[in-house]
């Protein structure tokens, strides 16, 4: 796939509520937006695609005017179900391509449902992605993340530094865009850097036994 520039900006799907997020998508698209990123993870692509497909009947945007993103999940690891993966993201979204496609995390998971008990102790949207054993654990899956890198490389784009803010909100939406019409000084700078506390705020803490955990490395 030819490469292609990533807008600098995009609208972050994640933990975006079913019910809100195609109006949202529209907001957005209307606002300015033309990257979005989403995740089959999310459970929220086919609201999103509604949103987008709204926009594109109505004739606010073609598809080509748009960068959508998505997220390959962790129990689709085996090279054999990554482009099922894929296609399970493209029918949701209403799309025919992607303009790229992530390995969501660097961990596969075993590609089967967590049993009962565990199903509703562990009770959140998307648990049925997460097969857990009885210590709440995630059960690995015995693929390698560098193999199932081989077959996303042959439709993956290089992503650039962008930013990914949330929101349903519609005036936050909207806010969120009005970013380009300022520079931050040098006393801005040092002032951000100083907020540093060194610290991760997304640790996956259930992952922590799987041999590829990522959030054991010094940074």
């Amino acid at each position: 796939t030819a490469s292609r520039k990533i807008p600098v900006l995009g609208l972050g799907t994640w933990k975006a509520c079913q019910g809100e997020v195609t109006e949202a998508v529209k907001v957005a698209i209307d606002s300015g937006y033309r990257h979005f990123d989403c995740a089959y993870f999310y459970h929220n692509e086919n609201e999103v695609g509604e949103g987008i497909h709204s926009k594109i009947q109505d004739g606010t945007v073609t598809r080509e005017d748009l960068f959508i993103v998505s997220k390959l999940w962790c129990t689709y690891h085996t090279k054999s179900l990554v482009k099922t993966a894929c296609k399970k993201s493209l029918n949701a979204l209403k799309l025919d391509y992607l303009d790229l496609y992530l390995i969501h995390w660097p961990m596969g998971f075993k590609s089967t449902s967590p049993n009962k008990f565990l199903f509703f102790w562990f009770s959140q949207p998307g648990v049925k992605d997460l097969p857990l054993d009885r210590n709440g654990m995630v059960i690995p899956s015995n693929t390698d993340f560098l193999d199932t890198w081989e077959i996303m490389i042959r439709f993956q784009i290089q992503r650039d530094v962008i930013v990914i803010p949330k929101s349903v909100t519609p005036e936050w939406i909207k806010e969120n865009i009005q970013v380009f019409d300022f520079e931050l000084t040098e006393e801005d700078m040092k002032a951000m850097v100083s907020l540093d506390r060194n610290l991760r705020l997304a640790t996956f803490p259930i992952t922590e036994d799987h041999k590829d955990y990522p959030f054991s490395i010094e940074y």
